[in-house]
């Protein structure tokens, strides 16, 4: 997902999706450990995207709280 998607969404709809996104995360390094993962760039894909929302999420923070100083 793209940082101009992410920053469409709502932050409780970010805050879900990276609770999905950290479980998937799991269960694919599960799989790695199993050997039965076969797309391992998806781990790599996986954490990106969290990264990203994450700092969106971040970002509206502190324009939030810079907006009540």
């Amino acid at each position: 997902m793209k940082a101009n998607e992410i920053r469409d969404l709502t932050t409780s709809e970010i805050e879900n999706n990276v609770k999905e996104l950290k479980e998937e995360l799991f269960n694919l390094r599960f799989q790695l450990a199993t050997g039965q993962l076969e797309n391992t760039a998806r781990i790599k894909e996986v954490r990106k995207t969290i990264a990203r929302m994450k700092t969106t999420i971040r970002e509206r923070e502190l324009s939030e709280a810079k907006a009540n100083q």
